[in-house]
């Protein structure tokens, strides 16, 4: 954690070219041993052995972490707001396609054959899911969409994290908490929008979503808590699940605190998706 209580992460393939000095190191003090001239044959027995063990294991290390790799990025930049950490930035189609592989998730809209549009009535569109948002492949930092509640309350389980209340997301959309804000941000005070008292900089463009971390940063260093994509909320009324945020088709005035909606918690369409909240102790 940073100062503002911001979480700093790493991937494990950093630790990659770490492994492989190390190897390099360890076989040129064995020649350096090897090449001495009180060494015979028996002057240092481990040092073959441990060679060949070194050189078997560390490519095993390296694939390891490339596979990992995609799970270690889900943690790499959370926000602290109080007793709960939440995603920078909305899920992306890459972290969502690590773990639905990892955890054999097929989501309802790639099983019933598309998601969801609204032209003139909510119409299916075939091929349309979290990597396809509109049709097509989508980049891997793209917000997944097409996701259920379900799914992205499963996605979040994964991580050791959960769906943000709505008191918790409003908490971090619209009031500035950090001890430093930056981008003109006034710690403690609650603003109008989740980009600050004016809804410029947001992604109301009314047609796609935009990658996330493109757009303004808004309060407590967070993107698109206003706008992108609705992001599913914790809260339930029965079979159905609160959104927030609004979305690329809309106006502003989604985007505002009062502009939560209630949706069936099974449904998936082109501007849904979400982020996760995490516990933190102390």
């Amino acid at each position: 954690m940073d100062a503002d209580g911001e979480h700093i992460g790493y991937s494990g393939v950093a630790f990659a070219p770490l492994l492989m000095v190390a190897q390099r190191l360890y076989i040129s003090r064995c020649a350096d041993l090897s090449r001495s001239p009180n060494a015979d044959s028996s002057s240092n027995p481990v040092c073959p052995q441990a060679m060949i063990r070194l050189s078997r294991l560390v490519p095993l290390m390296l694939a390891s972490l490339a596979l990992a790799a995609p799970l270690c990025a889900q943690t790499s930049d959370r926000v602290r707001i109080d007793h709960f950490a939440i995603d920078r930035t909305e899920v992306t189609i890459g972290q969502f396609r690590a773990v639905a592989r990892a955890t054999n998730l097929t989501t309802a809209a790639e099983r019933e054959g598309g998601g969801f549009e609204y032209a003139g009535g909510w119409t299916r569109r075939a091929g349309w899911t979290y990597a396809s948002p509109q049709g097509q492949s989508g980049a891997e930092n793209e917000p997944a969409t097409h996701v259920t509640w379900h799914e992205a309350a499963r996605y979040c389980a994964h991580l050791g994290g959960r769906l943000p209340t709505f008191a918790e997301w409003k908490l971090a959309a619209y009031t500035e908490a950090r001890n430093a804000p930056a981008d003109g941000f006034v710690k403690g005070r609650t603003y109008a929008y989740p980009v600050g008292d004016d809804p410029a900089g947001m992604n109301n463009n009314r047609r796609a979503h935009v990658a996330v971390g493109t757009t303004k940063r808004g309060v407590n260093g967070l993107f698109d808590m206003g706008a992108n994509v609705w992001e599913w909320i914790a809260d339930r009324r029965g079979a159905d699940a609160l959104t927030a945020g609004g979305s690329w088709w809309y106006g502003p005035a989604q985007a505002r605190a009062d502009g939560a909606q209630w949706k069936a918690a099974d449904f998936y369409a082109v501007y849904i998706g979400f982020r996760c909240a995490y516990d933190v102790a102390g």
